[in-house]
């Protein structure tokens, strides 16, 4: 697995492989300094290695950022190799849990390396912990069950990347690319809703194909979305939203800034720094930095005012107000510079052009973008989660009932082979498939 992994890597790579290499062989013989040693030299050896870690992180992916703060011409204009910034974060969170005595020092640097590298989660997450696979990374269970549960969650993540991320992206990029004085009011909603669709689906249907070849291997990897648009609040959407980023943030520089041990004042500034390099993480670029402090306001005020009340009318409250946050926050995480986000933005608050070409006459005239608008709204929500859970309770419930096991096997299997067909005739027939993940 860890020769598929490099091969894997430097298919895309090629000579960057040689930095993932570099920080299997790092971080296996820092940890296991950093586990003998007391006092000063163990201090010094986690800030060498968080250092030599973030060190290709920053000059690859933030150097030409930072020149242009400081007003220096010369750009370097370094390639990004994928998923730097995730394996990155898992090295670290491996050098720490050391150091807090909480994970013992992998012994075998081929167990090291698979940690770091292990080809499903790559190179766009989730963002592994080293106590959650180290047990799995000596022994493990390769089952015809859990192949066969992999395989049906790799078939549901690419589906959820090809048939809606893709379908939706090539409407988000029509939309965004429009130049604002032909832009309608209603086109700019649509666009919005498209990109904050089209985002959702390409990172949690990669996080699904993860989880699933790992399931196929016998891994067990942790869960990194859980319905974020089903959420009524920031705070539930970031415990929903790319969960292993969320708690990384919390666990490895939240809590050490002070977390909610310090005065209220700091705290809310921890939130803000935090949600700040946040953003930062996701790319190199004012609007990133906007987008984590736009989050991070309203965490802030969430604290201040917290939303109280259970009934219908707080729920539907919460629940709009929370996706008409994270859509304005999408378009500026969308848009190349702070200036086209204020200006598509000014356009989704009424002053786009006046046309009949409104946001309802582009859908229902296009019968098969709107069954997929449908579908990718719908499946944003828990409803499929819910039958399979029904389901599951009717089994339980009548276990003699043998039509219900069957009938429940029977619609798996079908949906299984069904989008499994519609995923590759589509890949085959469809030359645009980005992935939006890979520049972070």
């Amino acid at each position: 697995m860890l020769a598929a992994s490099l091969l894997f890597y430097f298919w895309g790579e090629s000579i960057f492989t040689l930095l993932l290499i570099g920080s299997i062989v790092l971080n296996y013989y820092l940890a296991k300094g950093i586990e003998t040693s007391k006092g000063t030299k163990q201090n010094t050896l986690l800030v060498i290695g968080v250092c030599c870690n973030l060190f290709p992180l920053f000059l690859l992916k933030y150097a030409d950022f930072f020149l242009q703060i400081f007003h220096v011409p010369q750009e370097l204009s370094l390639h990004l190799p994928a998923g730097i910034s995730f394996f990155t974060f898992q090295a670290i969170s491996y050098l720490v849990d050391v150091y807090r005595r909480i994970v013992p020092a992998e012994q075998k640097m081929l167990n090291c390396g698979l940690y770091i590298a292990m080809f499903p989660q790559l190179i766009a997450g989730p963002i592994v912990r080293y106590h959650d696979i180290a047990k799995q990374l000596v022994q493990r269970t390769i089952s015809r069950e859990g192949f066969a549960r992999g395989a049906e969650r790799f078939v549901f993540g690419l589906a959820k990347k090809v048939l809606l991320a893709d379908a939706l992206g090539i409407k988000a990029d029509a939309i965004f690319s429009l130049p604002f004085t032909e832009l309608s009011t209603g086109q700019a909603w649509l666009g919005a809703v498209c990109f904050s669709l089209q985002i959702y689906y390409d990172f949690s249907g990669y996080s699904d194909m993860a989880i699933g070849l790992g399931n196929m291997f016998g891994f067990r990897l942790p869960e990194n979305f859980n319905y974020p648009y089903a959420a009524r609040s920031m705070k539930d959407f970031w415990r929903r939203w790319h969960i292993s980023l969320s708690t990384w943030l919390r666990d490895y520089l939240y809590i050490p800034l002070g977390g909610n041990r310090c005065g209220n004042k700091r705290n809310l500034f921890n939130l803000l720094l935090v949600f700040i390099l946040c953003g930062l993480w996701h790319g190199a670029a004012w609007t990133f930095v906007v987008w984590g402090l736009w989050h991070g306001i309203f965490l802030v005020l969430e604290r201040i005012v917290p939303l109280k009340g259970d009934n219908w009318l707080m729920r539907g409250f919460g629940w709009g107000y929370t996706f008409l946050v994270v859509m304005i926050g999408w378009v500026v995480f969308r848009s190349p510079t702070m200036e086209a986000a204020f200006q598509y933005l000014s356009v989704m608050a009424g002053s786009g052009t006046v046309t009949n070409d409104l946001w309802m006459a582009v859908l229902t005239n296009e019968s098969k973008f709107l069954t997929e608008f449908i579908f990718a709204g719908l499946l944003a929500l828990p409803l499929y989660g819910s039958m399979a859970k029904l389901a599951c309770r009717w089994q339980e419930k009548w276990p003699e009932a043998v039509a219900v096991s069957i009938s429940f096997a029977v619609w798996r299997i079908a949906l299984f082979l069904l989008l499994f067909y519609f995923t590759l005739i589509t890949i085959a027939a469809q030359a645009y498939h980005p992935f939006l993940y890979f520049q972070f």
